[in-house]
């Protein structure tokens, strides 16, 4: 067993509650580091100068968020680090909540990489937000009349909210950056995927 001196320090985005710290938390736990220490920073650019300048080692990121592409061709190119590691993972459960009260054709907030969950011409105005937890946080304020988030939010605020549209998960792909490159010029795939044996079959 290591000391806790030892372990990776991991980052993502926060704040607490958000999809980026759920899989980042399984991540962890998954490799037996759940007590690794894991930094929350408000967006992949503080990340990435994280690992740059060695205050963390490994960075997880959803590579459907907005600036996935962007953060990738940086941390390759302007900082020599690589992504090291893919994996998929549920997200929180999902839904479109609805304010009682609130027009349900009137706004609704969502996080950019979750815009095509929905018909967002339903509504008459689409909001961008930072993050699930960030439109929850909307929706409790009464900024939004309608919000793409957690599914929890509703049993938390008994009478708050309506269920307009229950998602459910999204299997969604992570990748894990860190200093030092595991490719090597070859491909690197886990030969004993579900995939792998099926397509052995």
């Amino acid at each position: 067993m290591r000391h806790r001196e030892n372990l990776p320090v991991f980052v993502t985005m926060g704040p607490e509650g958000t999809n980026h710290t759920l899989v980042t938390r399984r991540y962890m736990e998954f490799h037996g580091l759940a007590d690794a220490p894991l930094r929350l920073v408000a967006g992949f650019r503080d990340g990435l100068m994280a690992l740059a300048r060695r205050e963390a080692d490994y960075m997880v990121q959803v590579a459907v968020h907005p600036d996935a592409a962007a953060i990738a061709g940086e941390a390759r190119f302007r900082h020599a680090i690589s992504i090291v590691d893919v994996f998929i993972s549920p997200s929180h459960p999902l839904a479109v909540l609805t304010r009682t009260g609130g027009d349900p054709a009137g706004s609704i907030a969502l996080q950019p990489a979750t815009a095509h969950y929905v018909d967002t011409g339903r509504w008459a105005t689409v909001v961008p937000e930072h993050s699930i937890r960030t439109v929850a946080k909307g929706l409790l304020e009464e900024r939004y009349d309608s919000g793409l988030t957690a599914l929890s939010l509703a049993a938390e605020h008994p009478g708050r909210f309506t269920v307009d549209t229950e998602l459910g998960t999204i299997d969604d792909a992570w990748m894990v950056y860190g200093r030092e490159a595991v490719a090597d010029g070859d491909l690197v795939a886990w030969g004993d995927s579900p995939l792998a044996r099926r397509l052995r079959r």
